[in-house]
């Protein structure tokens, strides 16, 4: 199976389809990633705060893939960000997943009450001129802050991943990315089960009429709007059936279903807002 890949604004390649660790316990990320990479897929994204690095740096040591062939993304906390941290933070990450070199580094939150998001999106671009990294990005940024940094440091991020999932689609940063050519993650793609997706006509009804399931029509909606995607699962099922959403294409009219299923009135977030996470 090939997974898309999509080009980055700094001529690097990101598989738009991975493996998201987040809230995999430390002591299961290793043999959920190695299933995973057993599995077929090639992008995992992981996260200083999340625990877990170790465990996925055991299990690329362990699948004999060829380093080329991965795509691993982990993030600066939001207690790094001051000083010269950002490179004491990415020189632990890169020892805790056993490499060299990662290929994207983001900024996991802008925490704007401490106002230090530029300084550390600064550091991330030397750590990029460094070679401790590829590429670069944000994660959980609105308009504001991006508009800020880039307009302090004329580099544009390559990815913004903020969460996104039918009910909440953030349209507004979404067209910023798109304008300005920075591509859009999606974290929780599938809300996180905290309301009846599933159970949603727009969806229940275009998986009826693909043969699919409800999981995997949302994924192909992500896909086919653009998004970066990486849905989370510990269970070797559920990790194939995710990675199983290129047999089948929706409809123009079954994505405007989906597209219609956010309330457009902020409602529809499940996480917390970014300006609110210091």
């Amino acid at each position: 199976m090939t997974i898309p890949t999509l080009e980055l604004n700094d001529g690097n390649s990101i598989p738009q389809l991975g493996y998201g660790v987040f809230l995999v316990p430390a002591d299961d990320a290793e043999r959920a990633v190695s299933e995973a990479l057993e599995v077929g897929y090639r992008h995992i994204d992981t996260a200083a705060i999340y625990g877990n690095e170790e465990g996925v740096g055991a299990a690329i040591a362990k699948s004999g893939i060829a380093r080329e062939e991965l795509f691993i993304t982990t993030k600066l906390w939001n207690d790094r960000h001051d000083g010269d941290e950002p490179r004491a933070a990415i020189a632990e990450s890169l020892q805790k997943l056993g490499l060299e070199q990662v290929d994207l580094y983001l900024v996991h939150w802008p925490t704007p009450a401490k106002d230090n998001y530029v300084h550390a999106w600064s550091k991330l671009i030397e750590l990029r001129e460094a070679g401790l990294t590829k590429s670069i990005g944000v994660s959980n940024h609105l308009v504001e802050h991006l508009e800020r940094i880039v307009a302090e440091t004329g580099v544009v991020p390559t990815v913004n991943q903020i969460e996104l999932h039918p009910a909440y689609q953030q349209r507004e940063v979404v067209a910023w990315g798109t304008e300005h050519g920075v591509r859009t993650e999606a974290w929780g793609p599938l809300g996180q089960g905290k309301y009846d997706l599933f159970g949603t006509p727009a969806v229940a009804d275009a998986a009826s009429a693909h043969g699919q399931t409800p999981a995997q029509v949302v994924l192909r909606w992500h896909l086919q709007k653009g998004n970066i995607v990486f849905p989370k699962s510990v269970h070797t099922e559920r990790l194939r059936e995710n990675l199983d959403v290129f047999g089948f294409t929706l409809t123009d009219a079954e994505i405007a279903a989906i597209d219609a299923l956010d309330p457009l009135d902020g409602s529809g977030r499940v996480g917390t807002h970014p300006n609110e996470f210091n």
